[in-house]
């Protein structure tokens, strides 16, 4: 005879794990194709499941972007906390710019996935997920910043601003030359900028 509370509780991780399969390819979709371009059908695609499965958990497409935002934050803080097991704040930075190095060639091809929908959205005219991108944006920020905290260094929002901001620049750049070699170079003078930080002596620009 079947457990009914333990068959309920299999449905909702059932659930759960279609929803977290939708949430990571309406994320991927949307980032290879904007917001304009990707339809619900992409979706369902992408995910592997029928287009109704889609309506189920999402009614719309602006619901589906929040869901790509709260995807990105996901893996943001997948990452970060993978890097705060690391006992210094500096190797958590550097570690930090090697992962941005890692996705070198998605970048080359399609730009930050956060930063490239956070453009897309502020040219809508209604909705308010611009904000929602900018939150996402402001996690990475907040977190960068309590690592140039927990160093001692002067000023760790604006260095936080410098680094985060060199990340946009340096993926914009490779999206729009379309050479994964600019993350490669100007990553290597991220890592080289952070290694000469200190205390005493901070500098405002990398390079």
């Amino acid at each position: 005879m079947t457990d009914s509370k333990g068959s309920g509780a299999g449905s909702r991780a059932t659930a759960g794990s279609k929803r977290q399969r939708l949430m990571t390819a309406t994320a991927q979709v949307v980032h290879r194709q904007g917001v304009e371009r990707t339809t619900i059908a992409d979706i369902a695609r992408a995910a592997d499941v029928p287009v109704g499965n889609v309506y189920y958990y999402f009614k719309t497409k602006d619901e589906l972007v929040a869901a790509a935002l709260t995807e990105h934050a996901r893996q943001l803080s997948t990452l970060t906390d993978r890097l705060d097991a690391l006992p210094d704040p500096r190797d958590r930075l550097k570690g930090l710019v090697a992962a941005w190095v890692g996705q070198r060639d998605v970048a080359a091809r399609y730009g930050c996935p956060t930063g490239t929908l956070a453009v897309e959205l502020d040219k809508r005219a209604e909705g308010g997920l611009d904000v929602e991108a900018g939150k996402v944006i402001r996690l990475l920020l907040d977190w960068v910043e309590r690592q140039f905290g927990a160093l001692g260094l002067p000023d760790p929002a604006g260095l936080a601003l410098t680094l985060v901001g060199a990340y946009q620049g340096m993926s914009l750049l490779s999206n729009a030359l379309r050479d994964p070699g600019v993350m490669t170079s100007q990553g290597d003078r991220l890592l080289a900028w952070l290694d000469s930080l200190d205390a005493a002596s901070a500098v405002s620009h990398p390079g």
